[in-house]
C-alpha cells in the first residue's frame, strides 16, 4: 500500500453486494462511514466505534469484519457484502432475515444487521451448525433487546431451510 498522509484524498474501488462501487476518502475514513456516507448504504450501523459491539460487522472477501476497525482504503479491490446484499430483491427478504423475522429475532434491530452478517458469513461455510456453534458467532455481539436465545433459534431454522430440510416460502415476502 502506498504511503498515505491523513489529509490526503483517495478514490477506493471495491465490490459491494455484486457491485463495483468507488468512492472518495480520506486516509483515515473508516469503512463504515465509506459505506454509510460515501454511498448511501445505512444498513451497517455504528455503535461502540471500537470493534466491541457487533453492529458493524460486514463480509470482506467473505470473512466476518468489523468495518469500524477498517479502513477505506484497505478495502481497495475486495469484495463487501452488506445486510443490504442479504434480500433476495427489492421487498423480499433473505432465508436467515425471514428466519429472523419467524422468531422475533430483533427488537430495536440496532444490533440485527451486525448479526445477520455474521450468521450468514458462518452458515456459507457451516451449513449445519449446532446450537452451540452458533452462540460462540453471535458472542461477539452485543444485543440489549432480544437476548440471545431467538436469534440462536432463528439462526438454526434457516440453517436447516438453506439445506433443504424445510421450507416457508411464503414467509420471504415482506409483509
Amino acid at each position: 500500500m502506498p504511503k498515505l498522509s491523513a489529509a490526503s484524498r483517495h478514490s477506493v474501488s471495491f465490490t459491494v453486494n455484486g457491485v463495483a462501487r468507488s468512492v472518495e476518502v480520506e486516509s483515515r475514513t473508516l469503512l463504515t462511514d465509506a459505506l454509510r456516507h460515501g454511498l448511501g448504504m445505512t444498513g451497517t450501523h455504528v455503535g461502540c466505534e471500537h470493534g466491541v459491539c457487533g453492529s458493524c460487522t460486514v463480509a470482506i472477501d467473505g470473512t466476518m469484519a468489523r468495518a469500524c476497525l477498517t479502513l477505506a482504503v484497505a478495502a481497495e479491490g475486495c469484495d463487501i457484502r452488506t445486510v443490504e446484499g442479504l434480500g433476495l430483491g427489492p421487498g423480499r427478504l433473505g432465508v436467515l432475515q425471514a428466519a429472523f423475522k419467524r422468531h422475533h429475532a430483533l427488537q430495536c434491530g440496532f444490533c440485527t444487521a451486525g448479526i445477520l452478517m455474521s450468521l450468514d458469513t458462518y452458515l456459507r461455510r457451516h451449513p449445519d451448525p449446532s446450537r452451540e456453534e452458533l452462540t460462540l458467532v453471535i458472542g461477539g455481539h452485543l444485543c440489549r433487546c432480544t437476548g440471545y436465545a431467538p436469534i440462536v433459534a432463528a439462526a438454526l431454522d434457516a440453517a436447516a431451510e438453506l439445506r433443504g430440510a424445510q421450507k416457508h416460502p411464503e414467509e420471504t415476502a415482506h409483509a
